[in-house]
């Protein structure tokens, strides 16, 4: 029945499957680190490994494809039961069968699983320039996020740096609030159903942090991260820098059956605040520049090498 709707994001939940999702909003799970998507092929896409995750360390890359979990071939039209297998106890192994598609590889690579603790930003400084990076968009990367954007304020940052790097999104809520912060009074996101009836229109209040921004996405930036970069390009209050975003510009919502299972299903499509929708287009960076091979995940510890880090510092610092 899932199936018919043609949508890869649509999806049945078992009352296990619900238990998960309620774990990764919440911000702690067992596994490898890794957010994956079904693609229109049905295969299983990897949108970004998880900062300093086993997924991370052993090299699983954005754009990878699971083909196996253990020997066993996986669907992106079953999704849930394959994250399933590639979750675990803490300590125990996975074997994961991944194909490359940027070097046409195929390769075994085994997993030891361990506890994943979502601490969803991290915050530094550069000189006189502000960095915050947000791995994904769960009930409290708000917090997190007004945590840290108060102390860099405190020391008087001329410009901020935002890395939606490998963010591959999470509740719309919680992306809503961090624009809000940022951004002048205006419409920050909206959505509509498949009758093009808008279903909320979510707006910023006059009170923003008025500081220069750039912000660094990539291919696994998608969903809420693309909310965020689509309406700091589009009130013109920052640079975007890097690669082409994912192109995720629907929203979801969870439909609970009385024996614990349910629906996950696209429900509206969202829009920036120019009116774009970018689903399966993605944004394009305003600066494009590639990342080297061996520079991985995000934050400041690969500056030398980071060239997207570098050009955000170089804009902001002109």
């Amino acid at each position: 029945m899932v199936a018919s709707l043609g949508d890869p994001y649509s999806e049945y939940l078992t009352l296990e499957d619900f238990d998960a999702l309620a774990e990764q909003t919440n911000g702690k799970f067992f596994g490898i680190g890794v957010s994956v998507s079904s693609n229109e092929e049905g295969q299983i896409l990897v949108i970004a490994p998880i900062k300093d995750t086993p997924a991370e360390k052993v090299g699983i890359k954005t754009g990878d494809l699971i083909l196996k979990v253990n020997g066993e071939p996986v669907s992106g039209n079953d999704l849930q039961a394959a994250v399933a297998k590639i979750k675990g106890d803490k300590g125990t192994s996975v074997k994961i069968t991944i194909y490359r598609p940027s070097t046409k590889e195929t390769k075994d690579i085994d997993v030891k699983r361990d506890e994943i603790k979502l601490e969803t930003v991290i915050s530094n400084t550069i000189k006189d320039l502000g960095y915050i990076g947000i791995t994904q968009f769960n009930d409290n990367t708000y917090d997190e996020f007004t945590k840290a954007l108060n102390n860099l304020k405190e020391k008087n940052v001329k410009g901020l740096i935002i890395d939606l790097r490998g963010n591959p999104g999470g509740t719309v809520d919680s992306v809503e609030k961090i624009a809000n912060e940022l951004l002048p009074e205006g419409t920050i996101v909206s959505a509509k159903n498949r009758d093009g009836q808008v279903v909320f229109d979510y707006k910023s209040d006059k009170e923003y942090v008025n500081l220069p921004m750039a912000v660094l996405i990539n291919g696994g930036s998608a969903s809420a991260s693309e909310i965020l970069a689509g309406a700091i390009r589009d009130f013109k209050m920052g640079t975007l820098i890097g690669e082409k975003s994912f192109g995720k510009g629907i929203v979801q919502s969870v439909f609970p059956f009385p024996d614990g299972s349910g629906l996950k299903i696209t429900t509206s499509e969202y829009f920036t605040p120019s009116g774009e929708n970018i689903h399966k287009k993605g944004i394009k960076p305003d600066i494009e520049v590639k990342l080297p091979e061996n520079v991985k995940g995000i934050g400041i510890e690969h500056l030398d090498t980071d060239n997207q880090l570098k050009k955000a510092i170089e804009v902001l610092e002109k």
